[in-house]
């Protein structure tokens, strides 16, 4: 549907561009879906993009999200009737209690609202009034959210309301509104009342209300000065401090009054038509958590009265994101390129250069929405190489935030008896493990046993994306210091989990699981955990491989330290080598299995299940309410041994089995792809994006629809509902990366640019710019057959690129030209 050509208002903000998002029409069933991926953010906090006079409902949920504010609560579940939501007449009856602990990322006091109505009327909002016209834009390149409704008054008089919101890109601790009001048709007395309101909780997630979701205590509020209010609070277990302040200026009065948890001001507005009336909210936000403060609430309100007015504000915003696209944009052309555009604004508002001066991870479905609880997977896997050679500040200080709960990996491997670090599957606050213990499948209403802390590959994610950063940036500081102990305690962990089996003469790692996560037991199995999952088997023996590498670059003195510190030695490190040549790989029917005895598993009736419930993405939860389990069928959720082909380029996935005894060719490899293509119900975001990567050099024809599947992932809500909690980051940067360095071929080894072009039909022109090694803004182009790039004037030293066999060495201030290989 086009959307109508509003024109554009007086700060040059035009709706319809494309470089914006946009949604025409008012439609509740869509308004959280609309919230998530209209959220605004600067790396440090995020605000979704509810309506300011909108309340928390079934339709609505403002929420504001600060990166790395976690607390810890315990919650009774069970013991109580729980409701089938499939069938209302079913009702699942649980006669014990369970006592639940989470940690959850903290959806604090909200800044954003602000409602009106005529005097002596109702508030209006969408669901109480008339919507003639309603408009929400995204502008991606300014970091702008703008929003125009035309209400219905009565009386043949209409109110027309526009909004420009912003989380601020050069101040991290602001945000700012501006409201214009609009009348016609006959005049009216407008009532605006703008609040902090500290009385919210999370519970943005169905799924999570049965768990307490009252994250904040001690709630008080006040006025600092005219025009300014403020409120304080702090989370119940943690103890963060948190100060929030607003500032209200424009046409009118403002007054305040304070109705705990509320901090309200008032204005009236005597609208007459063809006169626009402003109103400006600007906001503060700060915490104990924040450097160079000595108290969050005086901070925030001194911050507040100090920030400049509106036009300023959004001036340097956009000028900061500006410089951001410059740094980390991508040339895509058309629909593709404008999701691309989409995708990596959300990257940059969850992980802006402001991340660097935090301690945080990297929260899988960003700092939009309270799904996950906030918590740090294995996301970073497929976020961090974009970052490597766009922000490597950002991407060194998330790598930190790994480092420093190092030592918490270190404990939780000793407690099951284990040397070396294993990291967690969930993290969050502190390092330890914070996956749950249960879930409940809203197809059952059952609480199930959640074993998904088995998957213990995480660890080798964080090596991987140690080794993926010191290679594109030549940060051998970080190598040689965290990048080297992140390294050799991970190593150390796999060396000592795996166990020697005689009768197959190799060594085995037992009782895991990998990132399918369907399959966490074998049938009737008494014990949760699977044996020689491929996908951790192998990237152990890399991790091993690299880590052996890292001690032989270290410096003489540092690789004294290292192992003084760690207590390793020389037999020890032999083993390490042993084991790395020695993992056990199974396979059955000529393909890779994905782990020891899959292809003992039933075969799925998958025809059978699609005809029956269509969408069967959610394969394990239809089992489930069935009184069966995934685990006794071929059936994965996603991408697992396939996620192989995702980290190495198929020259690096020969080579490493090859290294294991192993021989994976061409042939094999392809039946491997195959076989679990027609067996995977892509179940996670990440699934299309990691058959795409793949396909794009194994089947170039068949890449296409899973790109697109990644691509749309969110924009559609392809999981049904899911985006709506808040977007799924990995697969938003992984988007990004197959166009970088998926479909180039691109790696960063050995000190030269390797590039290995496999662009498909569809996106088979475009460019972009990279950081690498002291070099800003190399630009890179491939278009029709051929390969541009330029490097910036510099005093830095030549860079080497090969392609095709080949190596040329291009000059700063040079473009070279080159053929790509048919």
């Amino acid at each position: 549907m086009e959307l109508p050509r509003w024109p554009p208002g007086p700060d040059g903000c035009d709706p319809v561009t494309d470089t914006t998002w946009a949604y025409e029409g008012y439609d509740p069933a869509a308004e959280r879906l609309r919230e998530s991926l209209c959220t605004l953010g600067n790396g440090r906090f995020a605000t979704r993009g509810a309506l300011p006079e909108c309340a928390a409902d079934d339709v609505h949920y403002p929420g504001t999200y600060l990166a790395g504010c976690y607390n810890r609560l315990v919650s009774r579940v069970a013991g109580r009737e729980a409701e089938h939501t499939d069938d209302a007449e079913h009702v699942e009856h649980v006669e014990h209690v369970e006592h639940v602990e989470n940690e959850d990322m903290v959806n604090l006091p909200n800044w954003l609202p602000l409602r009106f109505r005529p005097a002596g009327g109702d508030w209006i909002t969408p669901d109480t009034a008339p919507v003639l016209d309603h408009l929400q834009v995204l502008h991606l390149d300014a970091g702008v959210l703008e929003r125009r409704t035309r209400y219905g008054l009565g009386a043949q008089r209409f109110l027309t309301v526009r909004q420009l919101r912003i989380v601020h890109m050069v101040d991290p601790h602001l945000a700012a509104l501006r409201t214009e009001f609009t009348v016609e048709g006959g005049g009216v007395e407008l009532v605006v009342e703008a609040a902090l309101d500290g009385g919210v909780t999370n519970s943005g997630v169905a799924r999570y209300r049965d768990l307490d979701g009252r994250h904040l205590t001690g709630v008080h509020t006040g006025t600092a000065a005219p025009g300014t209010v403020w409120l304080g609070c702090r989370t119940r277990t943690s103890g963060i401090e948190i100060g929030l302040a607003a500032r209200l200026t424009g046409d009118g009065e403002v007054t305040a009054r304070h109705e705990p948890p509320r901090a309200l001001q008032e204005t009236r507005l005597r609208l007459t038509p063809g006169r626009t009336r402003t109103l400006d909210k600007t906001a503060a936000l700060h915490t104990s958590h924040d450097r160079a403060i000595s108290d969050p609430l005086c901070a925030a309100t001194v911050r507040v009265a100090a920030a400049p007015a509106f036009e300023a504000l959004l001036a340097d915003h956009r000028t900061a994101w500006a410089q951001l696209w410059r740094r980390a944009g991508i040339d895509v052309p058309g629909e593709p390129g404008r999701i691309l555009r989409l995708h990596l604004f959300h990257v940059l508002q969850t992980l802006s250069p402001h991340t660097a001066d935090l301690d945080v991870g990297v929260p899988a479905r960003g700092l939009h929405g309270e799904a996950y609880r906030g918590h740090v997977f294995w996301d970073e896997l497929f976020v961090l190489p974009y970052l490597n050679l766009r922000l490597p500040e950002v991407a060194r200080a998330l790598l930190d935030y790994r480092h420093r709960r190092l030592e918490r990996a270190c404990a939780a491997a000793r407690a099951i008896g284990r040397r070396g670090a294993m990291y967690p599957w969930q993290s969050g606050s502190d390092g330890r493990e914070e996956t749950q213990r249960l879930h409940l499948n809203p197809r059952s209403g059952r609480w199930l046993p959640d074993h998904s802390h088995l998957q213990r590959h995480v660890g080798s994610a964080v090596a991987y994306n140690v080794w993926q950063y010191c290679e594109a940036s030549g940060d051998t500081e970080f190598l040689h210091t965290k990048g080297a102990e992140m390294l050799v305690r991970i190593a150390w962990f796999w060396a000592d989990s795996a166990t020697w089996d005689e009768r197959l003469g190799r060594h085995r790692i037992l009782g895991v699981m990998g990132p399918d996560e369907y399959h966490d037991a074998y049938p009737d199995a008494e014990r949760p955990g699977l044996d020689d999952n491929a996908y951790t088997n192998v990237t152990a023996a890399w991790v091993l491989a690299r880590a052996l590498e890292a001690l032989r670059l270290l410096p003489e003195p540092r690789h004294r330290e290292l192992l003084e510190r760690t207590g390793l030695d020389g037999p020890e490190l032999q083993r390490w080598e042993e084991v790395s040549r020695t993992l056990h790989i199974p396979s059955h029917d000529g393909v890779v299995s994905q782990f020891e005895g899959y292809g003992d598993l039933a075969e799925l009736d998958w025809a059978g299940y699609r005809e029956r419930y269509g969408d069967i993405r959610r394969l394990d939860r239809i089992l489930e309410a069935e009184d069966d389990t995934v685990n006794r069928y071929q059936a994965s959720k996603q991408a697992d041994v396939l996620m192989l082909g995702y980290l190495f380029p198929p020259a690096e996935l020969h080579s490493l089995f090859r290294r294991l005894g192993h021989r994976l060719d061409e042939e094999s490899w392809s039946r491997t792809v195959d076989y679990y293509l027609a067996r995977t119900s892509h179940g996670s975001t990440l699934s299309g994006l990691v058959h795409g990567w793949v396909l794009a050099r194994a089947r170039r024809a068949e890449a296409w629809a899973f790109v697109q599947e990644a691509l749309r992932g969110d924009i559609a809500d392809v999981q049904g509902g899911t985006t709506g909690e808040g977007v799924h980051l990995g697969a938003m940067g992984g988007t990004l990366d197959l166009v970088q360095r998926g479909l180039t071929g691109l790696e960063a080894r050995d000190g030269a640019l390797r590039l290995d072009p496999a662009p498909l039909p569809e996106l088979s022109s475009y460019g972009f710019a990279i950081r690498y090694r002291g070099h800003w803004g190399v630009r890179l182009r491939l278009t029709h057959g051929r390969l541009e790039i330029t490097l910036p004037r510099s005093h830095q030293s030549p860079v080497e690129v090969r392609l095709a066999g080949r190596a040329y060495r291009v000059e700063p201030g040079e473009t070279r030209r080159l053929t790509l290989p048919e």
